[in-house]
């Protein structure tokens, strides 16, 4: 195996771990809720805590990581956001679920820029894509593995247990991480001259200075197209790791098991929806050109989302609206490692920065979703009408990669 494939393996690792912690509290939502006395409007500020740390520090962690190295920075990102994992499972009241949420959130911050410097870093270009499609594919396995690793533990020892151990996974990772990896490829003694050659030839990154640099984001048409599309897909992607079981158990009323299935399948179809759209983008890339490669995935993925979402919204029998659900995070998908794979067209050196911004602003979009939601269903009594907002706002992204241009670069100076 050649060592960027061993780096992509810490990787699929790390996005693994990041989702098992991530959905770890909606999948037992209800036990905690029942447990804390919490409605679904304050649950709802419980997911968005998260959403809004992430925003906040998801663009300062990446500059980090373009002047300091992910080896230090991710250390530190899956380190701090372990221990708050854990003391989830401590919480006593609604205010301490929500503080220690947010504090979760500052720590998992900067983890995807992160994996994105290190992309860039160590991967040709013709390689991006399929580099991004393992790491969102990653993502999606383990939330498709936490229903089957949270659910167990909280029924034999309690919600809380399940906190303690999702805590521990991260830690092993993050001192794994440090030890063996290396910020740069030259830095790692025992790889290949062939492949270090074949890694810098054909590699985007280029030193550069990494301030953050406000005006010129704001001064992009590019940019603004990049971060608007990612603020209205997280609508979408944020209903499924925040919402779904909440919205199974009590608007669809499933039982534990049927939850456990059907929490499963999304995730499921979202990997392969992720390798699908990573290799498939390169592809097209390569055959048409970089525009056609990242826009028709782009467009598609996203339009069949938002159609299957509202089918799902649309339709009385429980089981088949599950299956509108997953179908549409497969789709949604296929966009995930494309849009991080356009931070590395559009950023280069400064993939961390670009994808970065897109994370914060994308972040946004989870924080109204979490709040929404919540506030929706407590008035309505209904949990289908907030599909009916995501449906559109998947439709809106899906036309905003009509004006994304991945071969102009974003020149963050």
């Amino acid at each position: 195996m050649n060592y960027r494939s061993r780096v992509l393996s810490f990787l699929f690792a790390l996005s693994a771990i990041t989702y098992i912690d991530r959905t770890c509290i909606s999948l037992v939502a209800s036990d905690i809720k029942s447990d804390l006395g919490i409605g679904n409007d304050q649950w709802g500020w419980v997911l968005s805590a998260f959403a809004l740390a992430y925003a906040l520090f998801e663009l300062p962690t990446g500059a980090l990581g373009d002047r300091l190295g992910p080896r230090r920075v991710l250390t530190r990102v899956v380190g701090w956001w372990s221990v708050f994992t854990a003391l989830i499972g401590t919480a006593n009241s609604w205010l301490y679920l929500v503080v220690v949420r947010f504090l979760f959130g500052v720590g998992e911050a900067g983890a995807y820029p992160n994996a994105s410097i290190v992309v860039s870093r160590w991967f040709p270009r013709q390689e991006t894509g399929r580099a991004q499609a393992y790491i969102w594919a990653a993502g999606r396995v383990g939330g498709m593995l936490a229903p089957w690793m949270v659910v167990p533990v909280a029924t034999q020892f309690g919600w809380r247990a399940s906190f303690y151990a999702m805590g521990i996974l991260g830690l092993l990772w993050a001192v794994c991480w440090y030890v063996w990896f290396r910020d740069f490829p030259r830095e790692k003694p025992a790889i290949s001259t062939g492949e270090l050659e074949h890694i810098e030839q054909n590699r985007r990154f280029r030193t550069a200075s990494h301030h953050i640099p406000w005006g010129a984001v704001l001064r992009s048409p590019n940019m603004w197209a990049i971060m608007m599309m990612f603020h209205f897909y997280m609508y979408g992607a944020y209903f499924f790791t925040g919402w779904l079981p909440t919205y199974l158990r009590e608007g669809r009323h499933f039982g534990k098991e049927e939850m456990q299935l059907f929490a499963t399948l999304p995730f499921f179809l979202g990997a392969i929806g992720c390798f699908t759209g990573g290799y498939l983008s390169d592809w097209l890339a390569k055959r048409y050109g970089l525009k056609v490669g990242r826009r028709v995935v782009g467009i598609v993925g996203l339009v069949l989302s938002s159609a299957m979402i509202l089918l799902s919204a649309l339709t009385s029998d429980n089981a088949t609206a599950a299956i509108f659900l997953s179908l549409g995070m497969g789709f949604k998908d296929l966009t995930l490692p494309v849009s991080f794979a356009v931070c590395n067209d559009v950023g280069r050196s400064q993939s961390g920065m670009v994808s970065g911004a897109m994370n914060t602003i994308g972040q946004l979009g989870a924080v109204f979703l979490g709040v929404l939601f919540g506030y929706i269903v407590n008035v309505t009594g209904d949990f289908n009408l907030p599909l009916f907002l995501i449906a559109f706002l998947l439709l809106c992204s899906g036309l905003l990669w009509l004006r994304i241009d991945p071969t102009e670069e974003v020149v963050l100076v």
